[in-house]
């Protein structure tokens, strides 16, 4: 388990993140949802370590991530940044390869193609990184993320997707969290960065409300995503209704010159 206590990140003096505590539990995919400049992105990048936290605690499966060498957290941990810049004519099989960098696995050529096939790129394995387009890019990365916390270990693993379907349409989006949460079979602790809140209610276990550098909610789904707490977070009126064939949710929001009528929550 990934747990946070009371984790602060400042710039210039301003509270980005604010005093968050958290956990990220294996076999659950976790959604990290709130407005522009509620400080996502920072939190994720506190919760692997690429930010120093100023004060605050945060461990991997009991151990402080300051006591980890780059080569161990490489193992337990996967992170797919929300832009990632790669101008070298690398092939796309040879940037989900880097991936396994050090790592040491066994079955190397096995598993990328296992992760190739999964996200749908092993068909342009062999096709230039830089001629893709930004929704192949984007799945490209993903494999490349996968291909770490792929093979199951003693310790739980944790994956980490700073909006992981903002280049995608709307199929593809659904495959990558369709992944994502067949991942959690496999024992790992999913988090990811979303904008589609519908998106949201329909993969996640668990949400986290970021507002202000502050949690305003987190917990069930079905507990946090409620128009009360979505509209409050994102300053807007929003409908939250049953939802249909397996789908817990579907969330509405209100045409601005309809944001002082009254609506109410089927």
């Amino acid at each position: 388990m990934l747990e946070a206590k009371n984790i602060q990140y400042l710039v210039q003096g301003r509270p980005i993140v604010n005093k968050v505590s958290l956990q990220l539990i294996p076999g659950h995919l976790t959604a990290v949802i709130g407005p522009n400049g509620a400080g996502k992105s920072s939190l994720l990048k506190v919760l692997v370590g690429d930010y120093k936290p100023l004060g605050g605690e945060i461990t991997y499966n009991g151990k402080p991530i300051q006591t980890y060498r780059p080569k161990e957290l490489a193992k337990i941990r996967a992170v797919m940044p929300q832009h990632s810049q790669l101008t070298f004519p690398f092939k796309a099989k040879e940037v989900v390869e880097l991936g396994l960098l050090s790592l040491g696995f066994s079955q190397q050529e096995l598993i990328i193609k296992e992760v190739m096939i999964e996200t749908q790129t092993w068909g342009f394995r062999d096709r230039l990184y830089t001629s893709l387009s930004g929704g192949e890019r984007q799945r490209v990365q993903l494999a490349r993320v996968l291909v770490q916390v792929w093979i199951g270990s003693e310790q739980p693993k944790f994956l980490f997707l700073d909006e992981p379907t903002s280049s995608l349409d709307i199929t593809h989006q659904h495959q990558v969290l369709h992944i994502a949460s067949k991942l959690k079979q496999k024992g790992i602790a999913v988090m990811a960065i979303l904008h589609d809140l519908n998106m949201a209610a329909a993969y996640a276990d668990h949400v986290i409300l970021l507002k202000e550098g502050k949690i305003y909610h987190q917990g069930s789904t079905e507990k946090v995503m409620s128009s009360q707490h979505l509209e409050y977070v994102f300053e807007h009126p929003i409908i939250v209704r049953n939802g249909y064939e397996g789908i817990p949710y579907t969330i509405q929001s209100l045409p601005i010159q309809q944001k002082n009528q009254t609506y109410k929550t089927v």
